[in-house]
């Protein structure tokens, strides 16, 4: 089939993560649960840092739009993973698949440029200091968010129409519980080249160039940091304020490259579990490992939360 055909498939059937009855409920119990820790977490730390004056820096601004971002991935593949448990139908429409696609390369991007973004706002911080305020102005934060926004998009806008253009023959099952590039190529009736040639030329690149600044920063900074004297305070204090930021960036990417680096020829158990882990639970625990050991954060989410008790109550 040439690569104008339309595909004449109306619907796709996604794996999920069981397929045993019995334990449908226990699943759906539990996702659920993760779901809405997500979702509150995340909106109480960007709330938090939208009302706290003392929390408008550079580093808390790119928080919440990670946070943002979180909210984003987890809707995007948890939502529709809950309802087919709900409703015991485990299929999702051709335009329905191909929308949570573009919608999951957009935000699990965003998420891998974000954290780059954050490893320079460290770098700066810890390795520039007396250049810090000019280097991270409000402006120019503002700007290498939107660039992430648009380069994400872009090249989700790319990966969706390329596979727009592939035919599906027959229906057949997704072997994720997401519609995701891998899985659907394996699916596809047509030529499949241009695809993965893009997966390689564009797709590659949007994850290993992230990573690849988020190692360099933290070279530059651990460099930095063991120049300080031991016996002065300063290096505990430079790690603790990389601590949160390097554990998400471990947990993110060590899921990611199993997940997408080391790929298993069939469908598995472990490379659900590689999904599961940063489409599910890293937006989970971000908020937590943010949170935890940042007494500013701290502060932050603890007045919220007593203003909207204090509203509460005097209404």
């Amino acid at each position: 089939m040439g690569p104008g055909n339309q595909s004449t498939v109306s619907e796709f059937l996604l794996r999920g993560i069981s397929h045993r009855p019995e334990h449908q409920q226990v699943l759906f119990g539990l996702f659920l649960f993760m779901y809405l820790v997500t979702i509150v977490g995340n909106l109480l730390i960007s709330l938090a840092i939208i009302s706290e004056p003392h929390l408008h820096t550079p580093m808390y601004f790119f928080l919440a739009c990670l946070s943002l971002a979180d909210i984003g991935l987890s809707s995007t593949t948890v939502l529709k993973m809950l309802v087919n448990m709900y409703t015991q139908c485990h299929t999702i429409s051709y335009i329905g698949c191909l929308s949570q696609l573009y919608f999951f390369l957009t935000f699990g991007d965003l998420d891998s440029f974000l954290l780059a973004v954050m490893a320079y706002d460290r770098y700066v911080a810890i390795c520039r200091p007396l250049h810090y305020t000019t280097a991270m102005r409000p402006r120019i934060c503002v700007f290498l968010v939107s660039l992430c926004w648009v380069l994400t998009n872009l090249v989700a806008l790319i990966h969706t129409l390329l596979m727009a253009q592939l035919s599906f023959c027959v229906p057949g099952e997704v072997s994720q519980f997401f519609c995701d590039i891998g899985p659907l190529l394996k699916l596809s009736c047509s030529d499949t080249h241009i695809n993965e040639l893009m997966v390689f030329a564009v797709g590659g690149p949007v994850m290993t160039i992230p990573f690849l600044c988020i190692v360099a920063s933290y070279i530059l900074i651990v460099s930095a940091i063991l120049r300080i004297p031991a016996g002065s305070g300063g290096r505990l204090k430079a790690f603790s304020t990389c601590g949160s930021h390097l554990s998400v960036v471990c947990v993110f990417y060590g899921t990611v490259l199993s997940a997408y680096f080391c790929p298993s020829s069939v469908y598995s158990t472990e490379e659900t579990a590689s999904s599961v882990v940063y489409t599910v639970v890293t937006p989970m625990l971000n908020p937590f490992l943010y949170s935890l050991r940042n007494q500013d954060m701290k502060a932050g989410l603890v007045s919220l939360l007593r203003g909207r008790l204090f509203i509460s109550q005097a209404q």
